[in-house]
């Protein structure tokens, strides 16, 4: 009966994490198809480019209760197995970023996964296992978001800001080891998502935000000195 149970977790997780709350919260507020605006992506930051900040920080919100969900249902349906809490975040975020809703065929003949990048799901799996770690995640992340001005660094930031939470628990004696794994694991799965993203950071192309962007927009000197400053550090 445990491993039926603890299998139904694994699959409602993946599902769970599969709802494109972005894109179905982009089309009933704006009309529009989130998947060919900017990025594509369903996540929270692509919704705030095609409706604002309110659509995005919900769509955000919802990503990330879909994995503290899946922690939370698997601790309550099988409580105590370590290994299904890990594994039921990282089904939602698999989820997210390749949902089994949103499948179609590619240009190729193969068939193409649309998600997210998995920033907000892995924050909320971090939650679900220990609550407080949204006191660390939120403002590590936003922080670098405004000031960095790199979502992508931001959404990095997030899984790594995770292993180091459960790293210091863990030595602490306050949390198990496995639940590092599940930031490291987490941390592959955002950088294998952001390729893209982190192809432009090398190349120096990748957009800025907050600050830096805000600064550029306004001191014509500041972006050709940053310009500059990028190419020599790539």
């Amino acid at each position: 009966m445990p491993m039926v149970l603890s299998v139904a977790v694994i699959i409602c997780a993946y599902l769970m994490g599969s709802i494109p709350t972005g894109l179905l919260i982009v089309k009933f507020s704006k009309g529009v198809d989130i998947r060919r605006i900017e990025s594509g992506r369903t996540g929270g930051t692509n919704a705030m480019r095609a409706g604002g900040f309110w659509i995005g920080f919900t769509t955000a919100v919802l990503d990330l209760l879909k994995s503290a969900g899946s922690v939370w249902l698997a601790r309550g349906l099988v409580p105590g197995v370590i290994w299904l809490e890990i594994a039921a975040p990282i089904m939602a975020i698999l989820g997210h970023n390749y949902s089994i809703f949103m499948v179609e065929r590619g240009e190729k003949g193969g068939i193409r996964f649309h998600g997210g990048a998995g920033g907000a799901p892995t924050a909320g799996g971090a939650i679900g296992l220990w609550f407080p770690s949204l006191l660390f995640i939120v403002p590590v992340a936003a922080g670098i978001l405004y000031f960095i001005g790199y979502a992508s660094v931001a959404t990095m930031s997030i899984a790594l800001t995770t292993i180091v939470i459960f790293a210091i628990r863990a030595w602490l004696g306050l949390s198990p080891w496995e639940y590092v794994l599940y930031g490291l694991i987490a941390e592959a799965m955002l950088i294998w998502a952001l390729r893209p993203n982190i192809q432009r950071l090398a190349s120096g192309t990748e957009r800025l935000v907050g600050y830096r962007a805000k600064r550029r927009r306004n001191d014509p000197g500041y972006s050709t000195s940053s310009s500059s400053t990028s190419s020599e550090s790539s």
